[in-house]
């Protein structure tokens, strides 16, 4: 069984980390541990982090919202008969359109069965999820720290987990997307608590 977070283990997760690295260590000294922050392992949460590619966490949501009220319980049959027309009108854009539907028929037609997943390792987890259209590392990757909560997810490609590492680090250049993924080696077993200490530290510093 691979291990997940919850409320229980996230805590003690957290101080494993801190102990073997500095950096952890003062970011959770001078913003708290951060939430769980957990989604469910659906459709649903994997149509709303294609919404969030490239785009704000409330403009996806707002969208998002609309296309609940298309599609309230966003079964990939319920989804799939939404007209395409009606999408775009509730903000999504026709590529986006385009790998939402591609994530629900592959779920009808059973090339993508995400109660499987949880069977496997987390690089089974990737592979499986980017060979469908319109899901590449950075949404497996979430997908992987935020609706299965593995311990030692990723998410590759992140803007605000390169921000905030430059932030707190007082690093002048953010680094490249492969720079801060090779940093993070150092955060195993624990790189998705490392993920969520940063994204807490770069939200903290918001809204200061």
């Amino acid at each position: 069984m691979y291990q997940s977070l919850t409320r229980e283990t996230l805590l003690p997760a957290v101080t494993s980390l801190c102990a073997q690295d500095s950096l952890m260590n003062s970011l959770v000294e001078e913003f708290g541990p951060p939430p769980l922050w957990q989604r469910t392992q659906s459709l649903e949460t994997l149509i709303h982090v294609v919404l969030e590619q490239k785009v704000s966490l409330a403009s996806a949501k707002a969208v998002m919202l609309r296309v609940k009220k298309l599609a309230p319980t966003l079964s990939p049959m319920e989804f799939l008969a939404v007209p395409e027309s009606a999408l775009r009108e509730a903000g999504v854009s026709e590529r986006k359109v385009s790998y939402c539907r591609s994530i629900a028929e592959a779920m009808v037609s059973g090339e993508l069965d995400l109660k499987a997943l949880r069977r496997c390792s987390n690089d089974e987890v990737m592979q499986s999820l980017t060979r469908i259209r319109g899901i590449g590392p950075w949404t497996a990757g979430v997908y992987l720290l935020m609706a299965m909560r593995r311990s030692d997810a990723w998410a590759s490609g992140d803007r605000a987990l390169v921000v905030s590492y430059a932030q707190c680090t007082g690093t002048k250049d953010i680094p490249s997307y492969p720079e801060l993924d090779d940093i993070a080696k150092r955060w195993a077993p624990y790189r998705s608590v490392a993920a969520r200490v940063l994204w807490h530290a770069y939200l903290s510093r918001t809204a200061q």
